[in-house]
């Protein structure tokens, strides 16, 4: 009977995996919602973060004119709470339930600058893109070409740039990750030390740049380096020199090269020759630091490691096919073929790792 007990228990705790997995569209739909409906920034109000009822959050969301259901928006905040992102309160026997924000809840409240992690929220989960989602399975059958071409019938920046409030989304995902991310990685890793040149090949407006030149006085220049249309756009900044052109034929010279979140897009082959010009550029003893996600070498449950699968398949159906996330030595020997001596990984944030490759 134990025996028996015991196989029901395990069938019992499969199917309430199983149906677990099945619903998990309700958990970043719900995001969504909290996003849209600024709910963060209510409970927030400028640092108070006093557990809310969903009747004063309404009322805060929506104003003197009032409205929304509060019994809904209660739904979806259990729910989260459930995740992590909110913390519950229950009031008098639990007749009442009141709610803040938990460190990962803080993380969608709009900063002085306008950013959050709200922004990538929102990013991942517009229109065509949930189109694409659908999909997913063509890029085993055909790899060939991405969901997201698939659904919407062009590349997933083609379609950006021809629709403003998406691509303004994009940019504002792009700056609510990055900045945070830059800032730890300023306060842990060294290597731009030394540095008398800093290139940055794909760095769009310069901001990232601007934010290392900050740090790091003894940069005499930065040469921010993106494609033509891009950097005419780019504001000018302080010892920093804008040029166009393409990193699969050359990119300027310096003493160190660095790069954030560029090579997870592109294939193998591709990552090789961006490599290669990267190596070309620089002189003997110089350095390319590459920000990348990189994927454990084993694969378990932790939040990481499912944070960064979940990303490479966010590649895969929305980006390129065949670009995806890669292991440390995955790396370390695409970099080998480019010439590059060898490969140190620094682990200073938990979801993008600051790769150095060197030159002899």
């Amino acid at each position: 009977m134990e025996k028996a007990g015991g196989k029901t228990s395990n069938n019992n705790n499969a199917r309430l995996a199983i149906m677990e997995l099945a619903n998990m569209i309700s958990v970043p739909m719900s995001l969504n919602a909290v996003v849209k409906l600024k709910v963060a920034d209510a409970i927030w109000e400028g640092g108070s973060n006093a557990p809310l009822s969903p009747a004063e959050i309404l009322a805060k969301i929506c104003g003197p004119q009032g409205g929304g259901d509060s019994e809904n928006l209660q739904r979806i905040l259990r729910m989260l709470t459930s995740y992590g992102v909110f913390e519950e309160h229950l009031i008098d026997d639990i007749s009442q339930r009141r709610y803040s924000l938990t460190e990962v809840g803080k993380s969608l409240v709009t900063d002085v600058d306008g950013l959050s992690h709200g922004s990538y929220v929102l990013q991942h989960h517009q229109d065509a893109l949930m189109r694409a989602w659908t999909m997913v399975h063509e890029a085993v059958n055909d790899s060939s070409t991405e969901p997201f071409v698939k659904a919407n019938g062009e590349p997933a920046y083609n379609y950006y740039g021809k629709n403003p409030e998406m691509n303004s989304i994009m940019l504002n995902a792009m700056s609510g990750v990055s900045v945070p991310f830059m800032k730890a990685i300023l306060e842990g890793y060294d290597g731009f030390q030394g540095v008398k040149t800093l290139v940055d090949v794909g760095g769009s407006g310069g901001d990232c740049l601007k934010m290392i030149l900050e740090k790091h006085s003894s940069i005499q220049l930065g040469i921010n380096f993106d494609l033509p249309e891009v950097v005419e756009k780019a504001p000018q900044i302080p010892r920093v020199k804008h040029i166009g052109g393409d990193m699969f034929n050359s990119i300027p010279k310096g003493d160190a090269i660095f790069m954030k979140w560029v090579l997870t897009t592109w294939t193998d082959d591709e990552c090789k020759q961006i490599m290669k010009s990267c190596y070309n550029a620089l002189p003997e003893k110089g350095k390319f630091i590459a920000c990348e996600p990189v994927l454990p070498h084993h694969t378990d449950d932790s939040k990481r490691t499912r944070a960064l699968l979940e990303g490479d398949i966010f590649v895969m159906t929305i980006y390129r096919a065949k670009g995806k996330h890669r292991t440390e030595e995955e790396y370390r020997q695409i970099g080998r073929s480019a010439g590059f001596a060898d490969c140190r990984g620094f682990y200073i944030d938990h979801f993008f790792t600051t790769l150095e490759f060197q030159k002899l």
